[in-house]
């Protein structure tokens, strides 16, 4: 009779470290919160923006009111020449404030959508995941930043074929791009946070539209802040859009601006806006 064959040699379930199974029995090691944060806030935005390609008509009857105040506010205030601009045309002065004007009420009702994700059960689901809860609210805001960025862009392409004189050097556009969404996250987040108090969508609109004039004729998007009256010069002070204007004029037409002031204010007022709507978000989702 031939001999049984020999059992295989036993070995070790603990592979040496190195070899090529050892991927397969050591659990990865997980990344640190400084790293988790970033990644969850790229994949918050990134839902966010998928909902453009599948309805782009926002961001196409959105350009129909900043077409309409270049056109018409914009060219007869040019001729009329009542509004002190430091020499250069109206229509030119104008086109930051309606940029800045543009995004503002894009950034503006976006805590409506969230209360709509609260009333689809959707707002629960992200709740119960782990991503922390100012990733979700800096997700969704830098989302409405680069929607507001979009605006911005087609505003722009509108004021250059009414010729209005703007720069094209590639570092203050990028300066233009980091106001327009600081801002904008900062309105959402404002947004978002009025969402967390009124907890309804009517009364989030009627908030948001009691809103949005004040912040926009309490800037200086349409006329100088020092032809303001006094008390409209203190919130012209205080009002984030004022050193958004003023930081997109220095920047696209090239008049005195302090842009360092302007974008400390954009982002602290950005990350103030981030801490106020994740604290009250678990308030919404009650």
């Amino acid at each position: 009779m031939s001999e049984a064959p020999a059992a295989p040699p036993t070995g070790s379930a603990d592979l040496a470290p190195g070899r090529a199974g050892a991927l397969l029995l050591t659990p990865p090691v997980p990344r640190a919160g400084w790293r988790l944060l970033p990644a969850r806030v790229i994949a918050m935005c990134t839902v966010e923006l998928q909902k453009l390609r599948h309805d782009r008509t926002e961001l196409y009857t959105r350009a129909v009111q900043p077409a309409l105040w270049l056109l018409i506010f914009g060219q007869t205030f040019t001729r009329i020449r009542a509004i002190p601009t430091g020499g250069i045309p109206y229509i030119d002065y104008l086109a930051p404030g309606i940029i800045a004007q543009s995004a503002m009420f894009i950034a503006i009702f976006y805590g409506i959508q969230i209360i709509w994700e609260r009333d689809a059960g959707i707002l629960n689901k992200l709740l119960v995941t782990p991503t922390p809860r100012s990733a979700l609210i800096t997700g969704k805001a830098f989302a409405a930043g680069v929607k507001s960025l979009i605006q911005a862009v087609v505003v722009i392409v509108i004021a250059a074929l009414l010729g209005v004189a703007l720069t094209w050097n590639p570092l203050k556009l990028l300066g233009v791009a980091a106001a327009v969404v600081l801002a904008s996250v900062f309105f959402s987040c404002l947004s978002m946070t009025i969402a967390g108090i009124v907890l309804s969508r009517d009364r989030l609109m009627g908030i948001g539209q009691a809103i949005t004039m004040p912040l926009f004729f309490g800037s200086n998007a349409l006329y100088p802040v020092s032809v303001m009256p006094g008390w409209l010069q203190a919130v012209s002070k205080v009002n984030p859009l004022s050193y958004q204007v003023d930081a997109l004029r220095g920047l696209l037409l090239g008049t005195p601006a302090h842009l360092a002031a302007d974008f400390a204010v954009l982002v602290v007022a950005a990350g103030l806006g981030i801490t106020a709507a994740s604290a009250l978000l678990g308030r919404l989702a009650r």
